[in-house]
């Protein structure tokens, strides 16, 4: 899942560290590359939910070897494009693969681990993308120096492949231990028995059918796993929770700032600052090397308080808002005269979305079935998506007009407001399980 989340952002990073290559070879406007990138965001927006839906439906094998198979084949089309519209059309049908990755991820995760283990876990699955965005300026700066742009998306398209190939000779499905993730979620204040002894008592669950407590590491046979295994939540019953919509609404609200640091970060090096395609490969990695540490920090932090003895959602919020303060300071990315300074506020908000973003996924591993994780997961991360693309094509019409100044101010604003969101929409309940999740 590190490997695969990896490669997400390697391969949607390509694009924006070339863009200053691309966009005068092919004749595109800021405008125009505004538009190129929302097309990405459309597929994504979709897939996304629709993937997350199919992850938890075909299973996280095959769902995420579909997934990273057709971003695979779209990024090596980029390629071929001549024009705004064939580049626009490649990152259509990225998007449409790259939805399925985080809800694979996530889901991967929650049926693998316990609630006191999982915001680590989830903390390395998906800090595989700041890798992949750690990789992407300076491997694609060099690359392109031997084989020239078109050549880099070749190769990044060979290398998804190969996890393809990789993945569905290795992996297994998870099934046999969702069964622990089960058993622990229907009793959480009952202390888990000694690793490797199977507990003989029985705990019920809200929909009233007993499940059997498993310890970590430990299986149990098929039959066993057939009696507690829930009910998948049905897609209506989900979007009628207040805290669903809560979750997806921070997502519409924060995602924006994180797309921005994905498309917009070279061209305002090399517009603004006057940054060559060497520095660029030299600087732009920075902010999201800060991100890589701050995903596992984040996961480590938030499971240390919940071992000293606070609760599950105290941990998470906690985390998410000393994150949320950490940003403001962001908004002064556009002032600092320096490069040097102005990448160190770049770093600053990715360190803080790092220890966010990871205590926001696990909350949603916390709260849900792990059957419904994939499900929940994609319908945030569609929401985001649309506030993604809403925002980017306004970003394009922003800075011909008035440069990046709004651009950075508006930044540095989101996350405390998204945390208002979180603290009126999004209560402290535990997970509920079964059908009845509505």
């Amino acid at each position: 899942m590190f490997v695969a989340t990896g490669l997400s952002f390697l391969d949607r990073q390509v694009l924006s560290v070339l863009a200053p290559v691309v966009t005068e070879q092919l004749s595109l406007s800021n405008l125009e590359y505004s538009h190129v990138n929302t097309a990405f965001l459309v597929s994504y927006a979709v897939m996304f939910l629709v993937g997350g839906r199919l992850m938890d439906l075909a299973g996280t094998r095959i769902g995420m070897a579909l997934s990273v198979g057709l971003w695979s084949f779209a990024s090596a089309l980029h390629a071929a494009a001549r024009n705004g519209f064939h580049l626009g059309a490649c990152r259509f049908f990225l998007g449409v693969g790259e939805g399925g990755c985080f809800p694979g991820a996530a889901k991967g995760v929650a049926e693998w681990f316990s609630e006191r283990e999982r915001a680590v876990a989830i903390g390395i699955a998906i800090g595989g993308a700041s890798l992949g965005a750690v990789v992407a300026p300076p491997f694609t700066v060099w690359l392109a120096a031997a084989v020239g742009w078109r050549g880099v998306f070749l190769a990044t398209g060979v290398v998804g492949v190969a996890w393809v190939a990789a993945w569905w000779l290795f992996s297994r499905e998870l099934t046999h231990a969702s069964a622990a993730t089960v058993g622990e979620s229907a009793s959480t204040t009952e202390r888990r028995p000694p690793a490797r002894q199977l507990s003989n008592s029985i705990s019920c669950a809200p929909d009233r059918r007993p499940a059997l407590r498993i310890p970590d590491g430990q299986a149990a046979n098929h039959d066993d796993l057939e009696t507690v295994r829930p009910q998948r939540p049905a897609l209506t019953a989900l979007l009628r929770r207040r805290d669903v919509w809560g979750l997806a609404l921070i997502r519409f609200m924060v995602d924006p700032v994180f797309y921005f640091y994905m498309f917009w970060i070279p061209k305002y090096l090399h517009q603004e600052r006057g940054a060559s395609m060497e520095q660029i490969g030299q600087l732009s990695w920075i902010p999201f090397l800060a991100l890589g540490i701050s995903n596992v920090a984040g996961g480590w932090a938030s499971d240390r308080l919940i071992r000293a003895g606070v609760t599950a959602f105290k941990a998470r919020r906690l985390i998410m808002a000393a994150a949320a303060l950490l940003t403001v300071a962001s908004s002064l990315t556009g002032q600092v005269r320096s490069v040097g300074m102005a990448l160190a506020m770049m770093a600053l908000l990715m360190l803080a979305h790092g220890f966010w973003v990871t205590n926001y996924v696990t909350l949603i591993s916390d709260r849900f079935p792990h059957n419904a994780v994939g499900t929940v997961m994609g319908i945030s991360g569609a929401v985001g998506a649309v506030g993604g693309m809403l925002a980017n094509t306004a970003i394009g019409a922003v800075v011909d007009r008035f440069s990046y100044g709004p651009v950075w101010l508006a930044s540095g604003l989101m996350y405390p407001l998204a945390f208002g969101v979180l603290m009126m929409m999004v209560g402290s309940n535990h997970r509920s399980h079964g059908a009845g999740v509505g």
